[in-house]
């Protein structure tokens, strides 16, 4: 089956400017045909001059060389403007377009991949992407035109020299630029991997340098980025090797036309002028100039079209997503109230593990799942959240699957909080209007306040105009949680799920903070579902919460209670 190239189908993710880019191509053309034109005015004007003529018979092409040498550079000063406005806005466009479907499409899709790699997809891969129009696009047709034009004007002299010209901008224009392309594509894979291995080895090193530094494997973390960092240079270095036979070429295609043009002038000297003939043999040199860049934007094109691969491999065939979203949806319960049921089995699609889940969530419930690290808490959560798809089954809400609804509406509803989530690295009041950008000052402070964050709130030196240098560097791991938790509490979400709120917290804090998550007159009120995911609950609390196991594939228990403190009905529970 027939698929168009990846760089026909980046289209749609760089959305480029067409006519600022044809700006672009024609400030390029215009800037090297200044420069042709200044050959070949530069040839007349030195032969013509050699014939002491009057001043006056000089002086227009006196005037003209001055004119084509300030064009020249005005002009590739107007294409260098436009071009790289191109390219910079198809950039930010490209990403735009690409954290839209990685919130949108397929969480499986970026699950299974490290930080690092998806920082060089989305920030190398996309640079290498939007290159393509400056360094690969822009050149070959500014070539091509110059090409054609440098032709057309030494046939007028001279056929035979014509078609030395050509024969030699073909060798130079797409014989040199297919063996870089051919010899940069056999290792540019390569190279790829030894810079997303580089990129993981960085970010590890970068997120977890305390760590690392406490059981000392931080210089081994270090030492190993600067190895993937060395074997990436020796992959380029190895991918233009080829590249180099090609660079070489045009400039060995210079001096066939030049001896080409030389010879063709020996044989029709006595019937031209010695001003044609000056211009038969100078103006070579300048139609070689826009060719020089093909061989560079050939490997140029090798390079952006495996980055499109990539992205593509990221964000997953946009059809998907439309299918799913040209499902039929059934109307919406009429009940009055949320009811979130899961009747499936969660779990990454290649992982080992496998979790059943047999869960009714009425609006207002509270649940607690419990269990060591790595039993699959996080999981659940994920998959009751819509953010991994069910590997069997279903979760629905108000018996519409989540799949079916829209993404404003599906996340408007539930709100997963992730126990790494980001910390940014700007003010309070910024990194909490992330979650609600209408709240006032008075609802930030409240929601710092319940949280416990009152007193480091009064410490800080601006307020919450206090910026978080270095994002979660800037507070404490307990600090975290709370601001974390804070942005949920000034969430509308009904739905809340919640993954180790209390991880790092001493045990008498973690305890009372479980009690106002749990409690429907705590934190969340009773109009609220409350789904937390921890280690352990308090002696206190889970004596009076009866057990509901989801699988003996999850090692600890699943234990709830409705909102006004009634217990999970007995044919709920599950066991197998």
């Amino acid at each position: 089956m027939f698929r168009p190239d990846p760089l026909v189908r980046a289209l749609v993710l760089l959305r480029p400017r067409l006519p600022r880019l044809g700006l672009a191509v024609a400030c390029g053309v215009l800037s090297l045909a200044s420069a042709l034109a200044l050959a070949g005015v530069s040839a007349w004007l030195i032969t013509r001059a050699w014939q002491m003529p009057p001043i006056l018979d000089l002086s227009v092409a006196v005037v003209a060389v001055r004119a084509f040498g300030i064009s020249r550079g005005v002009l590739q000063y107007c294409e260098r403007l436009a071009s790289h406005d191109t390219a910079l806005r198809a950039a930010g466009a490209a990403r735009e377009q690409i954290y839209r479907r990685l919130a949108r499409g397929r969480p499986e899709l970026t699950a299974r991949l490290h930080e690092g790699e998806l920082v060089s997809r989305v920030g190398h891969d996309v640079d290498e992407l939007s290159d393509a129009l400056v360094r690969a696009v822009l050149p070959i047709a500014v070539a091509a035109v110059l090409s054609l034009a440098a032709v057309g004007t030494i046939a007028v002299i001279s056929w035979p020299a014509a078609a030395i010209l050509a024969a030699c901008l073909l060798v130079a224009g797409v014989l040199a630029p297919w063996l870089s392309a051919r010899g940069a594509a056999a290792q540019e894979q390569l190279a790829r991997a030894h810079h997303a291995e580089r990129d993981v080895a960085s970010m590890i090193a970068l997120d977890h340098a305390p760590e690392l530094r406490v059981s000392g494997r931080l210089p081994a973390v270090i030492a190993d980025s600067v190895r993937h960092q060395r074997n990436w240079g020796d992959a380029l270095d190895r991918a233009a090797r080829p590249a180099a036979f090609g660079a070489a070429m045009p400039t060995a295609a210079i001096g066939a036309s030049v001896l080409g043009a030389v010879v063709v002038g020996i044989g029709i000297a006595a019937s031209v002028a010695p001003t044609t003939l000056a211009i038969l043999m100078l103006l070579p040199l300048s139609s070689f100039e826009a060719t020089t860049a093909l061989p560079a934007a050939a490997v140029q094109l090798t390079r952006s079209r495996i980055a499109a691969r990539r992205l593509f491999d990221l964000i997953g065939d946009p059809n998907v997503a439309e299918a799913i979203a040209a499902e039929p949806v059934p109307p919406r319960a009429r009940s009055g109230e949320l009811v979130l049921r899961a009747r499936a089995v969660a779990g990454h699609p290649r992982a080992a593990r496998s979790v059943a889940v047999d869960i009714e969530l009425p609006l207002g419930a509270r649940l607690a799942v419990t269990g060591p690290s790595g039993c699959g808490k996080s999981t659940v959560l994920l998959t009751l959240a819509g953010l991994i798809p069910a590997l069997d089954g279903a979760v629905t809400l108000d018996g519409r699957r989540l799949t079916q609804l829209e993404e404003s509406e599906l996340r408007g509803t539930i709100t997963y909080f992730a126990e790494d989530a980001h910390i940014f690295a700007t003010t309070v009041r910024d990194n909490l209007l992330v979650v609600r950008g209408d709240c006032t000052d008075v609802e930030l402070e409240s929601a710092l306040a319940r949280v416990g964050l009152r007193g480091w709130r009064e410490g800080l030196p601006d307020g919450l105009d206090t910026v978080l240098v270095g994002g979660a560097a800037a507070v404490s791991a307990g600090q975290r949680r709370r601001l974390l938790l804070a942005r949920v509490l000034l969430s509308r979400s009904p739905i809340v799920l919640l993954d180790e709120p209390t991880e790092h917290l001493d045990a008498a804090t973690s305890d009372a903070l479980l009690h106002d998550l749990l409690d429907p007159g705590g934190l969340f009120g009773p109009h609220r579902t409350v789904v937390v995911a921890t280690h352990h609950l308090p002696d206190d609390l889970a004596g009076h919460v009866p057990g509901l196991r989801l699988s003996n594939d999850i090692a600890g228990a699943v234990a709830g209670t409705l909102a006004d403190g009634r217990p999970i009905p007995p044919d709920w529970e599950r066991d197998t």
